[in-house]
């Protein structure tokens, strides 16, 4: 196995074949989008696209359990794929870890701010991605995919109801506004209580 970067373990040493997971890599850049195609097939299924609409197309009908999107592109920015992504309740479970060449604290804030799982700055270090892809995964991973396990049942604690066929949340009868990531966290303490 060759090396990506000069160090004595290479990637592939670092870290086994997962054939299961899918990812999805959004970058207009064609030499980069290819270079990050890959860093990450020897471990995943990859699929890419050139922009930020395909992206989100491709992105809703694969399900892949990462994304990993430039920020700068045409018809669809990195940012605005992101904020479609989390705020779907069919896709705001899978992580979004955003690439920029931009280097302002507050551009990384604001990737952050709409719900960015990741931001890393270009260049960056191929050893660094590769990690920082993985421990996502890992975390996604523990949490498991609430929206596809939930499967339409009602669960009740005390005076809170939830109804995951209807993604609805009740309070004593009091209907409750949750972002989806909220939705998610708290479906999973309650199927997890005690």
């Amino acid at each position: 196995a060759s090396c990506l970067v000069g160090s004595e373990m290479c990637i592939r040493d670092r870290i086994k074949r997962m054939p299961d997971v899918k990812m999805v890599i959004v970058e207009d850049n064609a030499s980069i989008c290819e270079m990050l195609a890959n860093i990450f097939r020897p471990f995943y299924q990859v699929l890419t696209a050139a922009d930020g609409e395909e992206g989100l197309e491709l992105i809703q009908k694969e399900m892949p359990n990462i994304v990993v999107s430039d920020v700068v592109m045409p018809k669809m920015s990195g940012t605005e794929l992101c904020k479609q992504i989390k705020n779907d309740f069919n896709t705001c479970h899978i992580p979004v870890v955003l690439l920029t060449a931009r280097t302002a604290v507050e551009q990384n804030i604001e990737g952050l701010r709409i719900g960015a799982d990741d931001y890393i700055t270009k260049p960056f270090n191929p050893l660094e991605l590769v990690a920082r892809v993985k421990s996502q995964l890992r975390r996604y991973t523990q949490l498991g995919n609430m929206n596809t396990q939930a499967g339409g049942h009602i669960f009740k604690c005390g005076g809170l109801l939830i109804n995951d066929e209807n993604k609805e949340v009740t309070v004593d009868g009091e209907l409750i506004k949750l972002t989806p990531i909220e939705y998610n966290i708290l479906l999973l303490l309650v199927r997890n209580a005690g």
